[in-house]
């Protein structure tokens, strides 16, 4: 997915809640055991670094590739400037 429509699809899960716009609590990366991006739907494979984070309020840990992560975090950023 080009990064200018992965940023619409982010977006849009940030505007529905299907990702947070919670502060970050933790995050960490090590190589993946083929977890499943919640940003962009697609599995991070065994010889990709995947980006774990918690955030506040949060139960479970999130998954993302490392470049989902940094498209989530910069929107998510933005969306709370917008909202506070």
């Amino acid at each position: 997915m080009d990064p200018q429509a992965l940023l619409l699809f982010i977006r849009g899960k940030l505007q529905d809640g299907r990702l947070p716009h919670s502060s970050i609590t933790r995050v960490w990366s090590n190589p993946s055991g083929g977890e499943m991006c919640t940003a962009c739907e697609t599995r991070i494979t065994t010889d990709q670094l995947v980006t774990v984070v918690t955030v506040v309020g949060g139960r479970a840990a999130i998954p993302f590739h490392v470049a989902c992560f940094r498209l989530w975090d910069a929107a998510r950023r933005a969306a709370q400037g917008r909202t506070g």
